[in-house]
């Protein structure tokens, strides 16, 4: 069926900071997001970092995507 399966994308605007902030910010968004993609219902994700990511740890923002993907219903067991 055309359309289905799992669309993605991560946008970071420029209160992140310079080109090279928001490029990171988007890698570990990636990053994070890969690690549970297998676990993702089929759909479209829209990602928008924020400057917070810059300075948390990875394993802080595994979990927080992974509560924020729970809560919306989109992460299986």
């Amino acid at each position: 069926m055309p359309g289905s399966g799992k669309h993605v994308g991560f946008t970071a605007s420029k209160k992140v900071g310079n080109a090279v902030a928001r490029n990171f910010a988007k890698r570990r968004l990636r990053a994070a997001f890969i690690a549970l993609s297998d676990r993702l219902a089929e759909g479209t994700y829209i990602f928008v970092a924020k400057k917070a990511i810059l300075e948390a740890p990875f394993p802080q923002v595994e979990k927080d995507l992974r509560y924020a993907l729970r809560k919306l219903g989109a992460l299986r067991a």
